[in-house]
């Protein structure tokens, strides 16, 4: 069985200027459908995740304004969307549907978020295009359940997971991995358990090459239950912020190398799409739909 998340809110709720970010999470979909990848059975609606569920690693005061409308002007500039209640329902939508990915990773061996990656997200505020944190959220509901006892963040997005390695930062059941651009947003980083500050202008091969090195060393000596994997796309050479010179094919290898590290110790993996800021729409739906033709076959799905 082969599991996405995916929901129509996900790509709607937000104004014309701040549509060209959210197209992708409606073309993905259409895309993996037009090519035979997925079926529409393999496609799950989430619900909104429950305040119960948010409060396992959100801050009450934080998530009762943000559900009030509450935000200020200020914390919403940092966030960088308008705040609305149909951002909100877009948002603990994500959320449910990182948590859902979870769960049917453990039945499954893999599924993937159309959305997510809001790793930007800390306890109290938000930023970055990030209100709710949903890897923390889905790692912390696991946890909770004891569904899982130890969990790895793979963020291979170009921004450190700043959020998330603060919200974890005192957890040792949550190993935080973040290899990402060194002079790349946030501009004050946090401290991951693993942070991998890359140049600007690396290769492909060069980044392959440090995953390759780091990635099996961590799975062996930590040994986690599941994975979360952030496969972002701005990583990619034609990406308008990220500094990186990775091609589409190696930005497959990438995805296929974490993949394939997982699949052979037995770790199930969570995924989310995380950023893509590529001028045109093509490079960045290619590269997040090889991340789900990835996950397929190498899962043998």
């Amino acid at each position: 069985m082969f599991t996405i998340a995916y929901d129509d809110i996900y790509a709607h709720p937000l104004p014309e200027g701040h549509r060209f970010p959210m197209l992708k999470y409606e073309l993905i979909p259409q895309q993996l459908l037009h090519e035979g990848v997925i079926i529409h059975e393999h496609i799950f609606a989430p619900q909104p995740a429950t305040e119960e569920t948010i409060l396992l690693t959100h801050n009450t005061n934080y998530w009762q304004r943000m559900r009030a409308l509450q935000l200020t002007d200020r914390e919403m500039r940092a966030i960088g969307f308008p705040l609305s209640q149909e951002l909100v329902n877009r948002e603990i939508t994500i959320m449910q549907g990182s948590i859902d990915c979870a769960l049917k990773a453990l039945q499954y061996g893999v599924s993937l978020n159309v959305a997510g990656g809001t790793h930007h997200a800390f306890a109290d505020r938000g930023e970055g295009f990030c209100l709710l944190n949903d890897f923390a959220i889905a790692a912390n509901y696991l946890l909770h359940h004891k569904l899982a006892s130890r969990a790895i963040i793979i963020d291979l997005d170009v921004h450190q997971g700043n959020g998330t390695a603060a919200l974890f930062s005192n957890n040792d059941k949550v190993f935080t991995f973040s290899m990402h651009g060194a002079h790349n947003y946030p501009f004050r980083k946090e401290t991951s358990d693993l942070d991998i500050g890359l140049p600007d202008g690396i290769s492909g091969n060069e980044y392959i090459n440090i995953l390759n090195k780091e990635l099996p060393a961590l799975l062996d000596n930590f040994k986690p239950d599941i994975a979360f994997y952030l496969s972002g796309v701005d990583v990619l050479e034609t990406d308008k912020f990220g500094k990186m010179k990775l091609s589409i094919r190696d930005c497959l290898h990438r995805d296929e190398a974490v993949f394939t590290e997982c699949y052979m110790r037995g770790i199930p993996v969570a995924v989310a799409m995380g950023g893509g800021y590529s001028p045109d729409i093509r490079h960045i739906v290619t590269a997040h739909c090889n991340t789900f033709k990835a996950a397929k076959e190498i899962y043998g799905l």
